[in-house]
């Protein structure tokens, strides 16, 4: 049989169907800074226009053999839209994403969605770059992103008055949580409508060594469940930090795929989840990709054991660092091909 394109690769394994081999896709950030030259632009311009977004996205693709292609970049679009300003260090020549240099609410009882917020600020950039790359590279699956509401209201507030209202302010807890749960539904379903082929919730700021399992049941587990109810397969679900505490419960959220990083061990993790559920990770996104004293041959070792350890698709375990170290990056992409032609838990081959 011809080899997939890697829109077919992907498609395929979300849906548990025979593939070639092993895909490396990302769930996030996934431009580095060999494709953004390639483009001929600056990191700092590829955050505000909708066709630099989509060529740095495509040639990063391209030059590295990546099996997809991933929007956003950063995890200020929706603050900016909610009415914070941003700074993007544009004077910058250094790799700066953009921040939040002040926020404009100060307490749990301020955070207001502004309607129709997807068409504020940066995001109306999202579905554009989309259509782009649809146009440009039919073959390339198009990966979207939103932060889960716990990690997306330190976006908006100071995280600290999110973690000690777990505890002293519940009720307004919830409600900040809720709120931020419609709008994500929300803009996925833009994004989705719009045309990218999955779609990830990612929710870092929730993991066993940052909120308890019993918190993460009461507070989070419940909205991330209405997130992946109201959107579309395929839609992955992705936390960092310690997750084994957590699988389980995560399973239950109705993701089609779970997603981790390095802090997993990957075959406690296959343990806990069986050989059915999909389970990508979960790339050391510095050490791997982007240190110079780290020898190719590690690199190439890294991706063996975790594909060795139970994972159906390889992915980062975060944002690719762009200012990769190009063979460190190619090798890790190529193992995964030739590596991964043997069949993973819950995906044969064909």
């Amino acid at each position: 049989m011809a080899e997939l394109t890697p829109k077919e690769r992907v498609l395929r394994l979300f849906r548990k169907e025979p593939i070639d081999t092993m895909p490396f896709i990302s769930g996030m950030g996934m431009v580095v800074m060999p494709g953004i030259e390639k483009a001929g632009l600056k990191f700092p311009t590829i955050h505000t226009d909708a066709e630099r977004m989509a060529m740095s996205a495509l040639w990063s693709a391209r030059m590295m053999n990546f099996d997809c292609v991933v929007l956003p970049y950063d995890m200020t679009m929706e603050s900016e839209a909610m009415g914070n300003k941003i700074s993007l260090y544009e004077e910058s020549e250094d790799i700066l994403y953009p921040t939040i240099p002040e926020k404009i609410w100060s307490t749990l009882d301020d955070v207001a969605i502004p309607e129709k917020i997807w068409e504020k600020g940066r995001l109306p950039i999202i579905p554009k770059a989309i259509e782009i790359i649809k146009s440009e590279a039919p073959e390339l699956p198009i990966g979207c992103w939103q932060l889960g509401p716990f990690t997306q209201a330190g976006q908006i507030l100071e995280l600290d008055l999110m973690l000690k209202g777990v505890f002293k302010q519940k009720e307004k807890v919830a409600m900040v949580l809720d709120k931020l749960t419609d709008m994500i539904i929300d803009i996925g379903k833009q994004w989705q409508a719009a045309g990218c082929d999955y779609i990830t919730l990612r929710e870092p700021g929730v993991a066993a060594d940052l909120l308890s399992p019993r918190t993460f049941k009461e507070f989070i587990q419940p909205r991330l469940t209405r997130i992946m109810a109201a959107w579309d397969s395929p839609k992955l679900l992705h936390i960092c930090g310690q997750t084994e505490p957590l699988l389980a419960m995560m399973n239950e959220c109705g993701a089609d795929g779970l997603t981790v990083d390095i802090k997993c061990d990957v075959r406690k993790a296959r343990e806990i989840l069986g050989p059915d559920v999909l389970f990508m990770g979960n790339v050391d996104t510095y050490k791997m990709t982007c240190d110079p004293e780290t020898p190719k041959q590690d690199a190439i070792d890294h991706i063996k054991d975790m594909i060795d350890g139970g994972v159906d698709a390889v992915m980062p375990g975060c944002d690719l660092w762009p200012a990769i170290i190009e063979e460190n990056m190619r090798a890790c992409v190529e193992t995964c091909h030739e590596y991964g032609k043997k069949p993973s838990p819950a995906v044969g081959r064909l």
